[in-house]
């Protein structure tokens, strides 16, 4: 009767090199890096490049909603692409000003994980206006 293991496949007994032949390929697992190293390695990536990390149509999308709002009824509104780009850009710029500042909070509260409360904390830090700078 043949051997089962804690996993409860068979276990063969091992011929020379402990492979014969007909026995499947083994599984290699996939490389796991350590807690933090791809973070640290996508900040990296991030910080290199100038592109823009919201994608274009749906920051579009919500431009043109959040501006339905505030046009008369009966008013058409149009929008040049450059225009719906020089918005994404300052709002992109925000959001990265606003991170870093969180960031700075979490790290003067001894953590390295940011919470809605550094959020706050930066804004309110910033005062009425929370611009760059």
């Amino acid at each position: 009767m043949p051997r089962l293991s804690a996993s409860g496949r068979i276990m063969k007994p091992a011929g020379r090199n402990g492979v014969q032949p007909g026995d499947p390929v083994p599984y290699q697992k996939p490389r796991r890096y350590r807690p933090g190293t791809v973070a640290l390695r996508e900040i990296r990536l991030y910080q290199s490049t100038t592109k823009l990390l919201i994608q274009k149509l749906p920051f579009a999308r919500l431009v043109r909603e959040i501006a339905m709002k505030y046009r008369p009824q009966d008013e058409e509104m149009r929008w040049q692409s450059q225009a719906i780009m020089a918005l994404q850009e300052a709002a992109e710029a925000f959001l990265v000003h606003l991170f870093e500042d969180t960031n700075l909070c979490a790290i003067h509260a001894k953590r390295v994980t940011i919470m809605q409360k550094d959020i706050q904390l930066a804004r309110r830090i910033r005062g009425v206006w929370g611009g760059l700078g």
